[in-house]
């Protein structure tokens, strides 16, 4: 398949990134000096004062010790590799689980050094706060991250931090379905758009799927994207979960069914992020 044609230049019709969130330990939480607890309750009771939730605490611990081992389990029996984007801190606290990320051939994208947003910080700390991370995760993983995924809320500076501070690629878009590149910053930055419609969170924000539905959403997401790349080049699919709400006995189901499906179709390159941004195609991006 030549670099002009539909797809991509190794031959793939679609690319498939499929995305870990760990954020487990790097909540919000007055143990760390926060004012209190994150207010991202999933067991849908929030408190405002500054006390320990300790309730929540113990589902963010699920993450860790239930839901990461069924995650990388799934994606060993599938022969796939996912970019997990995590949040330092929470590789720091959960050491056994950062070992066998990158022994199974992971890649670890930083979800910043905690998990809070960098909306409000000034250029100074966003700065700080991006370094931390990148060290954080060198000293966790034995590399540094390539790759950055905010807390949702960023700031008009984060690109330009990322660039400088040497990242390949910045995950914080939502408008396209192809990498892109970002001119308006120096060095360019590859953008490797994010979704959130096909996202696990669908499975605990109200008003909820179920986890078939979930799994019919990724599907016909897939399936649209799919047929879509017959005529378009360098498309890509990105399918993100988190630990502590796919790793549930009730919706593991649902991301082996997607794994099962998408390991059955033909001409999908299932890739890291950092993959993906190293291929000649975002190259030539880069150039263009």
């Amino acid at each position: 398949m030549s670099a002009t044609a539909p797809g991509w230049s190794n031959g793939a019709r679609l690319a498939l990134s499929l995305v870990v969130n760990v954020e487990e330990g790097a909540e919000q939480n007055i143990r760390d000096g926060d004012r209190g607890p994150d207010p991202v309750d999933e067991l849908g009771i929030v408190i405002k004062k500054p006390v320990r939730n300790f309730g929540n605490e113990s589902n963010y611990e699920y993450g860790i010790r239930e839901g990461g081992p069924r995650v990388l389990d799934l994606l060993a029996k599938y022969r796939m590799r996912g970019t997990f984007t995590a949040a330092a801190a929470a590789l720091e606290r959960a050491p056994a689980l950062a070992r066998r990320i990158v022994a199974e051939g992971h890649e670890v994208c930083a979800h910043g050094f905690r998990w809070q947003a960098q909306l409000g910080m000034g250029v100074d700390v966003e700065r700080e706060f991006i370094a931390a991370a990148v060290r954080s995760i060198e000293k966790s993983c034995g590399r540094r991250p390539m790759g950055w995924l905010s807390r949702y809320l960023h700031t008009g500076h984060t690109r330009q931090l990322l660039a400088e501070a040497g990242f390949l690629y910045h995950m914080d878009d939502y408008s396209r379905d192809e990498p892109w590149v970002d001119r308006s910053v120096a060095p360019h930055m590859l953008v490797l758009p994010y979704a959130l419609d096909s996202n696990d969170m669908k499975l605990w924000s109200s008003p909820a799927l179920t986890p078939a539905a979930w799994f019919e959403y990724a599907k016909d997401s897939f399936d649209w994207l799919y047929a879509e790349a017959a005529r378009r080049e360098r498309l890509m699919m990105s399918l993100g979960v988190h630990l502590r709400i796919i790793g549930r006995p009730g919706r593991i189901g649902a991301y082996e069914s997607f794994l099962r499906y998408a390991a059955s179709m033909r001409d999908v390159w299932i890739a890291t992020r950092q993959e993906i941004a190293a291929s000649s195609d975002c190259a030539n991006l880069k150039s263009t």
